[in-house]
């Protein structure tokens, strides 16, 4: 598809060396334009108007689903690429809920990232094959199993899995929980994961439902 005029990237990274070596690397490429790049700090947003925006989801100091968040919120139509090394499902889940566009392993090559920021930028929803696999076999297994009541009420929780649901149920994100349990928010994703499996649930706010019943 070509386009009327380059492609404006933004770039949210608080990652300075991986940010600015995107950066040089997209500016080396015709009909593309780095407008901007920045860390977490997303106050230029009301500035910038990009075509695109290159979230990365690790971000230190917040969490990228409320930045992503944010940016829809200023800015309905914003078209936002997830970038992340080993993508979970209800990490994937919670993003496509929000409203982004499209998401890009960081292990892919430049062509495959370069064609998603085109698909993208085009008005297209692009997920990489492997992770659509895994993630709609997941959503199949979820509609098949799909869950009464009283098949729920079996399900047997750990301790520490039941306090995670409470605490979702409060509207906590990960990395709340992770201080509030006083463990890592990585650990706290692996007891939401498992979870999610055991109630044959897909998104936070379904589990939020199941805490409040």
């Amino acid at each position: 598809m070509s386009f009327g005029h380059p492609i404006t990237i933004a770039i949210i990274d608080d990652n300075r060396l991986v940010r600015d070596a995107l950066a040089a690397m997209l500016k080396q490429v015709a009909g593309v334009s780095v407008v901007t790049s920045a860390g977490a700090d997303v106050t230029f947003l009301t500035e910038t108007k990009p075509d695109v925006w290159l979230l990365d989801v690790g971000l230190r100091d917040q969490e990228s689903l409320h930045v992503a968040a944010a940016l829809l919120n200023e800015n309905a139509h914003a078209k936002i690429i997830v970038m992340d090394i080993i993508p979970v499902h209800e990490d994937i889940m919670e993003f496509v809920n929000t409203g982004v566009s499209g998401f890009v392993l960081k292990d892919s090559t430049f062509d495959d990232f370069l064609g998603t920021i085109r698909s993208v930028a085009a008005g297209q929803k692009v997920l990489p094959p492997r992770m659509t696999q895994s993630l709609f076999s997941q959503i199949a297994k979820a509609a098949v199993r799909g869950g009464t009541a009283e098949t729920l009420d079996e399900v047997r929780m750990t301790p520490r899995e039941s306090e995670v649901i409470a605490l979702i149920g409060e509207g906590l994100s990960n990395k709340e929980i992770a201080q509030r349990l006083e463990i890592a928010t990585h650990t706290v994703k692996s007891h939401v994961r498992n979870v999610m499996e055991k109630l044959a649930l897909h998104t936070r706010l379904q589990i939020a439902a199941y805490s409040r019943r």
